[in-house]
């Protein structure tokens, strides 16, 4: 008779208020809630304080115009992007591919309704089948459940490069809920197959933080970013805001309080 895994409720509960916590806080520190937070404080302080109003009003549009323009939603980017650069042949020397997770495409009703692999999700682990093509290296993909899904992120990923990119996956890290939780429990992981050097495969503009975090936890990371900011060309449209910029904004803002994060983190643990 097989063995049935049980979880308690206090643990099940305390998981999910962990995540939602951290998920709502960030929800008000990112755009565009927290400059329209800024924009509504200044409103309601139109007929109290004027003073305070007017720059308020002023600094959430300008904020907002800023964050929704592709000129400077790209060039944040660019910034987080040039702390890394494309792999190339001189240092591809490493033992195993870990390819991070990127979400889920929650009940997708093409695929009777199952959790399959996000849009950025793929992007990875397109490089990634392209790598181990290549290098002929083992595969760990990495993530948990941190939206509630019902299949975990690992477990869409290893099925995606087996049935659609025909690569093998050796290792399944599907217990993580963040990126910190993804670098510890992928290095005991393959500590027990003797791996440290690892190729590490997620988007350009988020390697700095990850290739930290997995460092920080025991691996030497040979750093393989993909889908960097590119453009075919700047125009005058450049300049105009547009929704997806605003998406921009936002991943730039989420890196930076992450990677401001993990630094106040390590100097209190240090201390």
């Amino acid at each position: 008779m097989k063995a049935c895994k049980i979880v308690s409720v206090p643990a099940i509960f305390y998981n999910y208020m962990s995540w939602f916590i951290t998920n709502a806080i960030a929800t008000f520190l990112l755009p565009p809630l927290s400059l329209l937070l800024l924009l509504a404080l200044g409103i309601l302080l139109i007929y109290r304080n004027r003073r305070l109003a007017k720059p308020l009003i002023l600094a959430a549009f300008g904020l907002l115009w800023i964050a929704s323009t592709p000129y400077f939603a790209e060039g944040a980017l660019h910034i987080l992007e040039a702390q890394t650069a494309p792999l190339d042949d001189s240092r591809k020397n490493a033992d195993a591919i870990v390819i991070h997770g990127g979400g889920t495409y929650f009940l997708a009703p093409e695929y009777a309704g199952q959790d399959v692999i996000s849009n950025q999700t793929l992007v990875r682990l397109r490089y990634g089948a392209k790598l181990q093509r290549e290098t002929s290296k083992p595969i760990l993909v990495t993530g948990g459940k941190p939206g509630g899904n019902s299949l975990s992120e690992a477990q869409q990923m290893r099925e995606s490069l087996e049935q659609d990119f025909r690569v093998p996956v050796r290792w399944t890290e599907d217990a993580s809920d963040n990126t910190s939780e993804n670098a510890h429990h992928s290095f005991r992981i393959l500590q027990q197959a003797g791996i440290r050097k690892i190729y590490l495969v997620t988007h350009a503009w988020h390697m700095p933080r990850a290739a930290g975090v997995f460092r920080h936890a025991g691996f030497e990371v040979v750093e393989a970013p993909t889908a960097f900011t590119t453009r075919y060309r700047f125009d005058l449209l450049a300049f105009l805001p547009r929704a997806e910029s605003l998406l921009d904004s936002k991943f730039f803002v989420h890196e930076v309080i992450g990677l401001l994060w993990y630094r106040v983190k390590s100097a209190i643990s240090n201390n």
